[in-house]
């Protein structure tokens, strides 16, 4: 028998690596949007930051440290939200590393490591998640992928295949699941202007922002809120009918 089926205010969304950058936007949009949040990420502390600043602006949030690529500490955060805020309803895995290594250099350690966080991390969440969308009989989940998947990232190919992965399992579970009230989407970015990006930049590791404009049609790079706009459409009850899909956020860039 499937639970009450809560209205936006009640409902509790999850949002991993959500303590900085595109994950901190999308934890923000959604609790503008009606959701409680629980932020995940890996800093110490700054989940618990990430979540104070959004009560403060009048939301509702609590912050848990947890590394993704750890079952355990996924569970166990888990279990703290829906003890503090209620049964989960929207899953957001945006939790990610995304390190550069000339392939022929690049070691098994490396590889493992990188697909542990950004695809095995992303199972770990939906699967220790899922459960309470299926008992609700209504979810939503959308894992934020990158068109580093789409289109190939010369130096990334372990953080490429790892993004791959995740589109692949949004096919998969939008298939699996698609009678159950529970969608799954990936959101797809390009150039986005983050703290990660900028840290690169500013080591010399990626052009300035400017130079990048000039080969993205709309003339900017994209932003956090971007994303998050994309994700506010895909959780909200008006996304029903949409499932299994890419959605590619990329300022008109030219993907395939």
């Amino acid at each position: 028998m499937r639970g009450r089926i809560l209205m936006t205010g009640e409902r509790v969304a999850v949002v991993t690596g959500g303590a900085a950058g595109i994950g901190l936007a999308i934890a923000e949009r959604l609790a503008r949007d009606g959701f409680k949040i629980a932020v995940l990420d890996v800093a110490d502390g700054a989940a618990r930051q990430a979540a104070e600043a959004i009560e403060q602006a009048g939301g509702t949030a609590r912050g848990y440290r947890a590394d993704v690529s750890d079952r355990d500490q996924v569970d166990d955060a888990l279990a703290a939200a829906r003890l503090e805020l209620g049964p989960l309803a929207a899953v957001v895995a945006n939790a990610a590393i995304a390190p550069q290594q000339p392939f022929l250099e690049m070691t098994l350690e490396q590889w493992n490591g990188t697909l542990a966080v950004n695809l095995t991390g992303t199972f770990n969440v939906v699967q220790s998640a899922l459960p309470d969308l299926l008992e609700a009989g209504w979810g939503r989940v959308v894992l934020i992928s990158s068109s580093s998947a789409q289109r190939g990232a010369p130096r990334m190919a372990h953080y490429a295949a790892s993004k791959g992965g995740q589109m692949a399992l949004t096919k998969a579970l939008a298939v699996e699941f698609a009678k159950s009230g529970v969608t799954v989407n990936t959101v797809a970015p390009s150039s986005i202007d983050t703290p990660s990006v900028r840290k690169k930049r500013d080591a010399g590791a990626m052009p300035s922002a400017e130079e990048m404009a000039k080969y993205i049609p709309v003339g900017r790079m994209g932003t956090g809120a971007d994303i998050a706009a994309a994700v506010s459409y895909l959780v909200s009850d008006e996304a029903s009918y949409v499932t299994g899909q890419t959605v590619s956020v990329n300022g008109g860039s030219f993907i395939g």
